[in-house]
């Protein structure tokens, strides 16, 4: 039975689904979820991330993640974590990369935090024969605190599942998944739960607000775990550094947009990060935040120029291509607004990297 013929008879049995349960079931269904069987990465798949458009990504959060080492005084032993590695690529840049830095990688305790055993198979394949080896755990509470901890995590916020509310004349209802007369899937709307806030900005009728308890609590998570062994983490994705209504629910095929209900576990499902919520819930678990950024402001001042150009001047020939990489990352138009970094840090004298003003 398909994952949406179970989900259909599970709605008809037990009435509407969340937005949040819908997606969280389409990308992790063991039998047949998105990530679990099928993730698409790459320009041959469904979805391209930052480190496949250039090493060049991967090199500066090496940067960044040697340079909190060293404001950490150079510990002989921490621990390096990457959460949702995708398939390897990232942490390979950044492995290959740190063997300019003496020390760091004798020091370094590699986690992966994979949810996919298809991606999990992924990177210990690109990892083969790295500088450190990996081990993967399920999640933060898994890490030993009495280390330092430097964690990095690309585009794996809006993995997380976020539940939709819409204002209406009545009030405000759910925005959940059922079934039609037909048996297919479709969107209607329930009676929001009695635990519901609405959110402290106006919102008109009709319009939906996103709020992500799993995103909040990640923050609050990786705060604790800061706070407890000291260092900070990176945080990169695409969303929303103000709150604001919005639909961000999107599924994407072969590069492509695609009904999200047409085929439950075929395409990867996201929804925006919420920037403001992920760090205000971190700073109430007691860790220092920084404001989150473009990439675009990040990368260039971790000095992606600079990069750019030391490369073409060893290979001319690339120029062009280097070019184009480079505006992919960091322009406006592409990914450098729409996508924000932020970091997440132990209340130290650390300074981020990137973030200075």
């Amino acid at each position: 039975m398909s994952l949406k013929a179970r989900l259909v008879r599970e709605i008809v049995l037990t009435g509407p689904m969340t937005v949040a349960d819908y997606v969280l079931r389409c990308l992790h269904d063991p039998q047949d979820g998105y990530y679990a069987t099928r993730p698409g990465l790459g320009v041959d798949g469904d979805f391209i991330t930052a480190p496949m458009v250039s090493q060049m990504f991967g090199e500066l959060v090496c940067l960044w993640a040697v340079e909190i080492w060293r404001q950490l005084g150079s510990p002989a032993r921490f621990t390096l974590v990457e959460v949702g590695p995708g398939d390897g690529t990232l942490m390979d840049d950044i492995l290959r990369t740190a063997r300019r830095a003496p020390g760091f990688l004798d020091a370094c305790d590699l986690i992966l935090i994979e949810p996919s055993p298809f991606l999990m198979d992924a990177q210990a394949r690109r990892l083969e024969g790295a500088a450190v080896t990996p081990r993967w755990v399920a999640s933060l509470d898994a890490i030993d605190a009495h280390a330092p901890v430097i964690l990095v995590a690309n585009e794996m916020l809006d993995c997380l599942p976020v539940r939709q509310f819409m204002r209406t004349a009545e009030g405000w209802a759910e925005r959940c998944v059922g079934v039609d007369e037909a048996g297919d899937l479709i969107f209607g709307l329930t009676v929001a739960p009695a635990g519901f806030t609405p959110p402290p900005y106006p919102v008109e009728i009709g319009k939906i607000v996103e709020t992500s308890p799993h995103q909040a609590q990640f923050g609050r998570d990786c705060a604790a775990l800061l706070v407890q062994a000291t260092g900070a983490a990176l945080l990169i994705d695409y969303g929303r550094d103000q709150p604001g209504p919005g639909d961000t629910l999107q599924a994407l095929s072969r590069h492509k947009a695609v009904d999200p209900l047409a085929g439950p576990g075929e395409a990867d499902l996201t929804q925006w990060a919420d920037f403001p919520a992920v760090l205000a819930a971190a700073a109430s678990a007691g860790a220092a935040v920084t404001p989150s950024i473009g990439q675009g402001d990040f990368l260039r001042a971790m000095g992606i120029e600079v990069r750019a150009a030391r490369l073409k001047e060893a290979r001319p020939d690339g120029a062009a291509l280097l070019d184009r990489q480079m505006n992919r990352l960091i322009a406006d138009e592409e990914m450098g607004r729409l996508f924000k970094a932020c970091a997440i840090f132990a209340p130290t004298d650390l300074t981020m990297p990137g973030f200075e003003t």
